[in-house]
């Protein structure tokens, strides 16, 4: 509906309405390209006004992939995009410009690239800092083949803070194999301000009679004496390198190119073709410099240049606000958290290029001195936050679910085995909605409660988070982490930063007969109209909100084992979590036997694509109506639930 409803508002344009293919642009001018750009990105605001999702980003690289498009025969060529989010422009060039009004919709495209989407998606992305990597790979099965593809990655400033970039282009740089590598700059100001000398020499040493006179040096100075080649190799990186500043990537074996202007048509266009051209044994890095939300007055003025937006109107940048009256669960730990530091000085605050989706910010505009925004680097803050904890500081380090998978061995090896009190505040637990699959918190339950020395709590409504933070202070001899969901809270009045939990007691909501749900986490409204449905159908529950799944409230499961016919477990996590460890309990303790019978409800064993969270949830069984399914069929009961659209 909505496709079709936004496709009858769309604009008309002189060049973009007859490309559907990159091989369209392929037939246009130089001069036309710079038209077709302006198109582009009027037509990627105006779609995403409609969507919303990421918007500064593609905005900022619209030049470049009408450039790389018009240069590489993609997708025989592969270009692959680190992390996705920019590549709305990419998506309108290669087949999917009439779906582009369904960016992130259920049903609709993927905001990030996608493998199964588009073949012009050589490698699927979300996650930072992959493209060098998966590039590599590339290359090397083409030179394992004998095919002489070209393989091109796309990589921004930001992404360089992780050490994976520099794992890859460690390993690129000893690889004798061609590939190409843009650095999208348009934060870092890695490099002077752009000029005319810049973009002209970028020119000169990418070309072709620059390139042969190099290759001539090479063989001129072989013949003299080792000593005089170093000097003399030397000299020429010095050359280069002192004016266009790529001394760090000459020296892990890139050939690099820069900085020029990525919004220059007439600089990128020979500087691609020249790469593309150049028979060169090794990576070659062609420094870009963009602005991020170019193009976009609104965009441009902003601090974060409209990185991720709501759906908003156009001429006048205003988004859409949320219509909840309640605070999100993100706002909730931030304040809570900063209420505690104003009483203790040892509470440090910790993100890895997340500041405002984890409440961070809030928080550094209080404590400048006690938060750290370590970039896109996971695994080096996990165990940065594990030596701040071994001098008696209290490190929150606050990261996405899914964005703390990728530093799995230093929650083990660092933080675990040392039973190091490092606190993790998980955000972004559960579905997300339009994201997707690849920033679904779908794992940390598992991952973290399979963990010895660990405490892993889950919150169900704000009220809890914020006695989950109030309790987590306290823990200074193990590590803990709390979850909590993305969006807003269910309204419930909040406590005071001196109410505690017990560790590892859960709390009873509601009591009944023959059936226990054991909830963990923020199902517990879903599971609260669950029991209010069943009740009309004569069927009383107990209701237990768990609020630890490491360490289990062992003495109430022991309880409920013995008083009801059925327990029931759920949450929002893959298999191995919350209802593993009870079954693993009730196993170990002979409560499995004729008169119990347990089931776990789990994620299920798939990743569920982008739509609006409830039809996420639904999809995934973990809705009020699939619990109360669950429960009925469990009692063997013949009544039929309809199910609404």
């Amino acid at each position: 509906e909505l496709y079709f409803k936004q496709n009858k508002m769309k604009k008309t344009y002189k060049f973009l309405d007859e490309i559907n293919f990159p091989s369209d642009i392929r037939k246009l001018s130089v001069s036309d390209l710079k038209t077709l750009a302006d198109e582009v990105r009027t037509e990627m605001i105006d779609a995403v006004s409609v969507t919303g999702g990421h918007l500064g980003a593609g905005l900022g690289v619209v030049e470049l992939t009408v450039a790389l498009h018009y240069i590489f025969n993609t997708p025989n060529d592969k270009l692959i995009w680190d992390v996705g989010h920019q590549t709305y422009p990419h998506k309108i060039l290669t087949g999917r410009k009439d779906k582009i009004r369904t960016l992130r919709q259920g049903g609709g495209l993927s905001g990030f690239t996608k493998r199964s989407e588009s073949e012009y998606d050589p490698f699927g992305a979300a996650h930072s800092s992959t493209s060098i990597s998966s590039a590599l790979g590339m290359a090397i099965a083409n030179k394992l083949s004998n095919k002489s593809n070209e393989v091109v990655a796309v990589i921004g400033d930001g992404a360089m803070s992780a050490g994976m970039a520099y794992e890859a282009m460690n390993n690129a740089g000893t690889s004798k194999t061609k590939m190409i590598v843009i650095l999208n700059d348009n934060d870092m100001s890695i490099a002077k301000p752009v000029g005319a000398l810049r973009s002209y020499l970028a020119k000169l040493f990418s070309g072709k009679v620059y390139f042969s006179f190099r290759e001539t040096i090479k063989l001129i100075i072989s013949s003299f004496s080792k000593r005089f080649s170093k000097k003399a190799g030397k000299a020429e990186d010095f050359l280069r390198s002192a004016v266009t500043g790529g001394t760090l990537f000459n020296s892990l074996g890139f050939y690099y190119i820069g900085p020029i202007d990525g919004h220059d048509m007439d600089s990128l266009i020979p500087v691609l073709k020249n790469a593309k051209q150049i028979n060169f044994e090794g990576p070659i890095m062609i420094h870009i410099k963009t602005e991020k939300g170019k193009g976009y007055e609104f965009a441009e003025k902003s601090d974060d240049k409209y990185h991720g937006v709501t759906k908003f109107n156009v001429s006048t940048g205003v988004q859409e606000k949320s219509q909840s009256i309640n605070p999100s669960y993100t706002k909730v730990f931030a304040n809570t958290l900063i209420k505690h530091a104003e009483k203790d000085s040892k509470i440090v605050g910790i993100t890895a290029a997340m500041p405002s989706g984890t409440g961070m910010d809030i928080f550094a505009k209080k404590f400048p001195s006690r938060m750290f925004d370590v970039g896109i680097a996971e695994q080096h803050g996990v165990t940065f936050a594990a030596g701040l904890a071994t001098e008696g500081y209290k490190p929150y380090a606050a990261i996405y679910s899914t964005f703390l998978q990728r530093a799995y061995d230093q929650v083990v090896h660092d933080v675990a085995i040392q039973s190091l009190p490092v606190r993790f505040a998980i955000d972004r637990a559960g579905l997300v909605g339009a994201d997707g699959p690849t920033h679904a918190g779908s794992f940390d339950i598992t991952y973290l409660s399979t963990l010895p020395n660990f405490i892993v709590m889950a919150a169900s409504d704000e009220a809890e988070l914020v006695r989950m933070i109030n309790t987590s202070v306290d823990i200074n001899d193990k590590p803990s982490a709390f979850r909590y969901p993305r969006g807003n809270g269910v309204g419930v009045k909040l406590p005071s930063i001196t109410e505690k939990l017990e560790i590892g007691k859960g709390r009873i909501i509601k009591e009944g007969k023959q059936v226990a749900i054991l909830n963990f986490g923020a199902r517990l409204n879903e599971c609260l109209i669950a029991c209010e449905n069943l009740k009309k159908k004569g069927i009383n529950l107990t209701l237990f909100d768990a609020r630890f799944a490491k360490p289990l409230d062992e003495n109430t499961i022991w309880q409920l084992a013995r008083d009801h016919e059925i327990i029931i477990s759920i949450e929002e996590g893959s298999i191995g979590g919350f209802g593993s460890h009870i079954s693993q309990y009730l196993f170990d303790n002979n409560l499995i036997d004729n008169n119990l019978k347990f089931r776990s409800m789990i994620l299920p064993d798939r990743f569920i694509d982008h739509d609006k969270p409830e039809q996420m949830y639904k999809y995934a069984g973990l809705d009020a109506i699939s619990i109360e399914t669950k429960i009925l069929d469990t009692l063997n009961s013949k009544v039929v639930i309809k199910q609404s659209n």
